[in-house]
């Protein structure tokens, strides 16, 4: 269970750094409510996979979802430049987090 709850905690973390950037700058109020509550869920989901999960691993597997999952939607959503080097990079990343997952033994 405490797998699912960082993979929630991690999509969250996309939703939230989306929102901050719709927010300019907190001048927006949706998106602004959307970072507080999704920001707030993404803590509190982070926090229950701690119980279990090292917190070294979960706290890079939470924010390797975030970082792919930002950059994916970057370049699906606000025309963020889709590179071959890009695409590695994020690759490298997937795989770093899949190792961690791997090899923490849970």
């Amino acid at each position: 269970m405490a797998w699912i709850y960082l993979i929630i905690a991690g999509l969250m973390e996309i939703v939230w750094a989306l929102a901050l950037k719709q927010s300019q700058q907190f001048t927006q109020l949706t998106p602004t409510i959307v970072f507080l509550i999704s920001a707030s869920i993404s803590i509190i989901f982070l926090g229950l996979a701690l119980k279990t999960i090292p917190i070294g691993t979960a706290y890079a597997v939470w924010t390797g979802i975030g970082a792919v999952g930002v950059a994916i939607a970057g370049m699906v959503l606000l025309n963020d430049p889709v590179t071959i080097i890009r695409l590695m990079f994020i690759g490298l990343i997937v795989c770093g987090v899949i190792g961690l997952k791997v090899s923490a033994g849970q």
